[in-house]
C-alpha cells in the first residue's frame, strides 16, 4: 500500500511548528508548573492552523486525513506532549463536527471567529437529560476537559431519550463553553499543562440540530454535506488515531533527547566517559530506534487503511475496527517502553525537574492510560475476534 504524501499546506503547518519546537520545549517546564499551557504558546501554535487542519475546506480548513494529523501532532509533541495532546482533542472536535447537521457547523464556524472557532470533545455519558420541544436539556459533568480552557465549543457526552424518558442511544451534545462552568480538579503527574479540568452543565439548552446521534455514527451515519474524503473514514477508529500522533512526537523527542547527550555524559561508575562508546547504550539506543520506526509504520499503515476504506466506498466492519483498535494500543504500548528504556539508558539526570526528558517520560506514561488506545482492552477483544468470538469481544469493547 503506498503511503498517502502530504499536501504542501500540511508540509508548511509542519515546518512551521518545527521552528517553534525550541520555544515550546523552553516553556513546558513552566508549563508544567502553572498546569496551563501558556497563551503565547497556545496562540503561536494556533496561527500556523494546526487546530483547524480537520475542518471542511468550505470554512477554512484542509479536511485533513489521518496521516496529516499525524504528522502535525506528531511535530507539536517533538516540543511538547501536552500542546500535542490538546491538540489531537481539538482536532477531533472538528472532525466530529463536520460530520454533524449544517446548522450546528454554521453555529460553530459561521461567526467572527470562523475556523478559529475551536471545539473540546469528551464522548463519555456522564450527564442526564430531560427531552423537551425543539432539543434537550442537559445537566452533567465531564471528565476530563483537555482543550476546553482554549475552545468556544465542547462536545459532551448525553444519554438520549425518547418521550417516555427511556435512555435509547447516546449522543454528543455541542454546547458553547460559554453555557458551561468548570471545576479545577486536574491534578495529576503527567499532562499537567493540558488543564483538563471538569465541564460542568447546570440545565442548559441544546437544540436538536446540535445533537449528534452516536449509535448511526459509530457505523458511519453521518448527518453533515461535507464531501471531503476524511469525512467518509469509519468513526470511533478516525478518533482514536488523532490521539497517536501525539505518542509519536513525544518517543521521537526523547530518542533525540538522549541521543543528543551521549556524547557529553559519562555513565557512573564505570570506566566510559561517554555514554555513545558503550556497546551497551548504542545497543539500547538501536533498539529504541527500531521500536519507534515500528510504530510510526504500523500507525502509518493504519491511517492509510482508514484513507483508502474512505475512498473505496467502504466502511469496516467491527472485526476490522477490532483490529486498527489492538494495533493502535500496540503502538501506545511500545512507545511507552521504548521511552521507559530510554529513562533507564540516559540515567538518574533524567529525572531532574529541569531535564525535558521526564517531562516527556510522565507526559506519555500518563497519556498512554487514555481509554481509546488502552492496548491490553484492545488486545483482549482482537484475541477474541481471532477465535471467532465476535459477541465476547463486542463485551470487552461494544464500541469501535
Amino acid at each position: 500500500m503506498a503511503a498517502t504524501a502530504l499536501r504542501p499546506e500540511i508540509s508548511t503547518i509542519v515546518n512551521q511548528i518545527d521552528e517553534l519546537r525550541p520555544t515550546l520545549t523552553a516553556g513546558g517546564r513552566d508549563a508544567d508548573r502553572d498546569r496551563r499551557i501558556p497563551q503565547d504558546a497556545f496562540d503561536a501554535v494556533a496561527a500556523t492552523g494546526a487546530f483547524s487542519i480537520s475542518a471542511p475546506t468550505s470554512v477554512g480548513g484542509l479536511g485533513a486525513n489521518t496521516a496529516e494529523c499525524h504528522a502535525v501532532a506528531r511535530a507539536i509533541g517533538r516540543g511538547d506532549g501536552s500542546i500535542a495532546w490538546v491538540h489531537g482533542i481539538l482536532d477531533s472536535g472538528a472532525w466530529v463536527v463536520s460530520l454533524m447537521d449544517e446548522q450546528a457547523q454554521q453555529d460553530v464556524w459561521g461567526t467572527d471567529k470562523g475556523v478559529n472557532s475551536f471545539i473540546s470533545i469528551v464522548l463519555a455519558t456522564t450527564s442526564d437529560t430531560e427531552r423537551v420541544d425543539g432539543g434537550y436539556r442537559v445537566t452533567g459533568k465531564w471528565g476530563y476537559g483537555t482543550g476546553s480552557l482554549h475552545a468556544d465549543w465542547s462536545l459532551l457526552g448525553i444519554p438520549l431519550k425518547n418521550e417516555a424518558g427511556e435512555v435509547v442511544d447516546a449522543g454528543l451534545a455541542l454546547i458553547p463553553t460559554s453555557e458551561l462552568s468548570m471545576e479545577d480538579n486536574w491534578f495529576v503527574a503527567g499532562m499537567k499543562s493540558t488543564a483538563s479540568v471538569m465541564q460542568i452543565a447546570d440545565d442548559v439548552f441544546v437544540p436538536a440540530h446540535r445533537v449528534f446521534p452516536l449509535t448511526a455514527a459509530v457505523e458511519g451515519g453521518y448527518l453533515g454535506g461535507n464531501d471531503e474524503q476524511t469525512y467518509r473514514t469509519v468513526f470511533v477508529p478516525s478518533l482514536f488515531m488523532k490521539l497517536i500522533g501525539p505518542h509519536l512526537g513525544m518517543g521521537r523527542a526523547a530518542l533525540d533527547y538522549v541521543i543528543s547527550k551521549a556524547e557529553s555524559k559519562a555513565i557512573a561508575y564505570t570506566g566510559y566517559e561517554k555514554q555513545a562508546d558503550s556497546a551497551v547504550f548504542q545497543s539500547a539506543i538501536a533498539k529504541a530506534a527500531v521500536q519507534l520506526d515500528a510504530a510510526e509504520l504500523v500507525a502509518r499503515e493504519l491511517a492509510d487503511r482508514i484513507y483508502d476504506g474512505s475512498a473505496n466506498g467502504t466502511y469496516a466492519p467491527y472485526a476490522e475496527r477490532i483490529e486498527m483498535r489492538a494495533k493502535a494500543g500496540w503502538v501506545v504500548e511500545t512507545i511507552t517502553t521504548m521511552i521507559n528504556d530510554l529513562m533507564t539508558a540516559h540515567g538518574s539526570a533524567g529525572f531532574a525537574e529541569s531535564a525535558p526528558l521526564q517531562r516527556v517520560w510522565r507526559d506519555q506514561a500518563t497519556a498512554s492510560r487514555h481509554g481509546h488506545t488502552l492496548a491490553a482492552s484492545g488486545f483482549e477483544a482482537y484475541g477474541k475476534v481471532l477465535f471467532g468470538r465476535e459477541d465476547d469481544a463486542r463485551f470487552v469493547l461494544p464500541i469501535v
